[in-house]
């Protein structure tokens, strides 16, 4: 009996030696965890066994290391759709370290810059598409031909991979302006032709059938 009872006694206390051991491991962890997510120290329980002790200090860490798991995961992410934003616009990626946790706070200031550059990139697209259609209809009216590299991004690339840089939109309103330049100035000596046809025909008494007929051009 009483070897079964030294035997029991000693299994309680390597019982207590090992969960005392994972306690300080947790604590430890706990530490590291709360500096990573950048949260308060935890607070060590009063009034507890060393059983419960242990096992709540493994949960809080479960659900620690899921937080940081689920932060690093929404960082990744949010940095892949920065890398699609920034290779349309031609901006800086916005800066944050990679490697550390990122806070509540940075992942907030994140989202909010994503949002305002989608913002960004949806008005300078609907510019592009607008411009782009004009170009087009002027070219067309000009029987202009593209014939530098940048009208042919413009007029036969897919608008999709058009890099809507500031630059890129600014030579665009640019090009816009001067097709619209070379239309008013062909209609302007359209109308100064027209106006000496007319005079001509007054003094050479052309017929108003033969007038009407040279009119449709």
């Amino acid at each position: 009996l009483q070897s079964l009872l030294d035997m029991m006694v000693a299994e309680e206390e390597s019982l207590k030696e090992r969960l005392l051991k994972s306690i300080a491991l947790c604590r430890k962890e706990l530490d590291t965890l709360c500096r990573e997510l950048q949260l308060d120290p935890c607070e060590a329980e009063e009034e507890s066994t060393i059983l419960q002790m242990e096992k709540n200090l493994r949960t809080r860490v479960e659900v620690m290391l899921k937080q940081k798991r689920d932060r690093k995961q929404e960082l990744k992410t949010l940095q892949e759709q920065d890398r699609d934003l920034c290779d349309i616009l031609c901006t800086t990626p916005f800066c944050i370290d990679s490697n550390a946790v990122p806070s509540l706070e940075d992942l907030d200031r994140y989202r909010r810059h994503l949002a305002s550059l989608t913002i960004e990139k949806e008005q300078r697209r609907e510019e592009f598409v607008s411009s782009k259609r004009q170009i087009i209809l002027l070219m067309e009216e000009l029987d202009h031909t593209p014939d530098t590299s940048f009208e042919r991004d413009v007029v036969c690339e897919d608008e999709e991979a058009f890099c809507l840089s500031t630059d890129n939109i600014a030579a665009l309103q640019n090009l816009l302006q001067q097709l619209e330049a070379r239309r008013s100035l062909n209609e302007a000596v359209c109308a100064e032709l027209r106006s000496r046809i007319v005079a001509l025909w007054e003094r050479l008494q052309v017929p108003v059938e033969e007038r009407e007929s040279s009119a449709v051009h």
